[in-house]
């Protein structure tokens, strides 16, 4: 039975691009996890009991905290001499992470097959600087969902291509009395609003950065958050969005209460499933739309990466669980709340069966994504950005005025 063991972590170890070992007596791992959107815990649960199951020496110890507590959880293990040995990280931290090397350069552990096998969008998660930090595990941008019996009750035969036809599709709607408010967006001041933000600015062709300085209180980067405030004043937009969260969203959508959202992937199938859903069966999804003149489409980068923290005391078998938990065999068999990294499992169809109309969004949206900042100072600039976006639409500063000071505050 010892034979075994050794056997399973040396092939993961030379499938992962590591020296050989062999495992001690029994070893733990910390793992750090997000507690919405993407991968169900229940589906990450599944996963690492895969992975236990074939290296018996290795438990996994599953930690999951809100996706607003993953960055400080993090940062703040390092200061308390460890923690963590797997972490899950979001795209816009590399830089800060890498600048204050808080996770581990595995540049030297990428194999040839994951760098041909993954797509090529996907590495942009988890590099800075020429280095890689991690593995991507969840490539994601926002979707349009809309609700396909709302549409044609209002005579909309096609869900809207450009973001003035889906504010003259809520309005028809609206006034045919099929929903009070169309649309409902994830406009908390959190991260979540600055993924919606950053979609709109992608439309609008701005930049958040230029030259070295910030440049999103200029040209598209200040019509979208004048989009933004006039959806939101024109009655349009679910006024509880300023404070909604994507789960929320994902609620006021399959409960029939809007008939727009920008959401993430794992909102498809949640939405279309009758368990879960009071619209299952009536859900379509699409790119999210463009700016007449200026795109096609429009869409962020939320894509997350799995890394392994400095403090780590058992790198190798992080880096084994990592590369299992990313692996293809795994993604396409949970390909229902998150999509592969991986090329060949979109041409899979037990990966694309049942959800044709999400891989056909995907590869619009997934070809589009805008990235926020790769900064060190991402964080400071994201929070400036928040409260900017917050005073705009309560009225509090015009969004000329709020993005400036914004820019100002940026740390840029």
């Amino acid at each position: 039975m010892r034979l075994k063991k050794t056997a399973a972590l040396w092939a993961t170890a030379v499938l992962g691009g590591l020296t050989p070992m062999i495992a001690q007596a029994e070893t733990t791992l910390n793992a750090l996890f997000m507690a919405q959107a993407a991968y169900s815990e229940d589906d990450i649960r599944a996963m690492t009991k895969g992975f236990e199951e074939a290296h018996p020496d290795v438990k996994i110890n599953l930690e999951f905290v809100p996706y607003e507590g993953l960055h400080d959880k993090t940062v703040l293990s390092q200061g308390a001499g460890g923690g963590y040995d797997v972490v899950l990280f979001d795209v816009i931290w590399p830089a800060e992470f890498a600048q204050n090397k808080v996770l581990v350069d595995v540049s030297d552990r990428i194999t040839d097959d994951m760098k041909s096998g993954v797509l090529p969008g996907a590495w942009t998660t988890v590099q800075y600087d020429g280095r890689s930090y991690g593995m991507p595990w969840i490539l994601d941008t926002k979707y349009l969902f809309y609700n396909k019996d709302m549409l044609a009750k209002a005579g909309i035969e096609t869900p809207p291509k450009t973001w003035a036809e889906l504010k003259a599709d809520a309005q028809k709607i609206k006034d045919a009395g099929i929903v009070e408010y169309p649309i409902v967006w994830s406009w908390a001041q959190a991260e979540a609003s600055i993924c919606d933000y950053t979609t709109l600015l992608s439309a609008y062709g701005g930049d958040f950065i230029k030259d070295g300085k910030p440049d999103f209180q200029n040209g598209g980067g200040l019509e979208a958050l004048q989009y933004m405030v006039d959806s939101y004043k024109s009655g349009l937009t679910n006024p509880n969005s300023k404070e909604f969260l994507e789960e929320d969203v994902r609620n006021i959508f399959q409960n029939g209460d809007a008939a727009f959202a920008l959401n993430w992937t794992y909102m498809y199938n949640l939405a279309n499933d009758p368990k879960e859903s009071k619209v299952a069966g009536q859900v379509g999804v699409v790119a999210a739309p463009g700016v007449e003149g200026v795109s096609d489409v429009s869409a962020v980068n939320g894509s997350m990466g799995l890394g392994i923290p400095t403090t780590s005391k058992h790198p190798d078998e992080a880096w084994a669980y990592i590369t299992y938990m990313t692996s293809q065999k795994v993604q396409d068999e949970f390909a229902r709340l998150s999509l592969p990294i991986w090329k060949s499992s979109y041409d899979d169809p037990a990966v694309t069966k049942g959800q044709e109309e999400l891989i056909t969004a995907a590869q619009k949206g997934l070809a589009a994504m805008y990235p926020r900042p790769m900064t060190p100072h991402y964080q400071e600039m994201s929070m400036a950005l928040q409260q900017g976006i917050q005073e705009a639409l309560l009225g509090m500063n015009s969004p000329e005025d709020a993005l400036g000071a914004a820019a100002e505050n940026s740390g840029l």
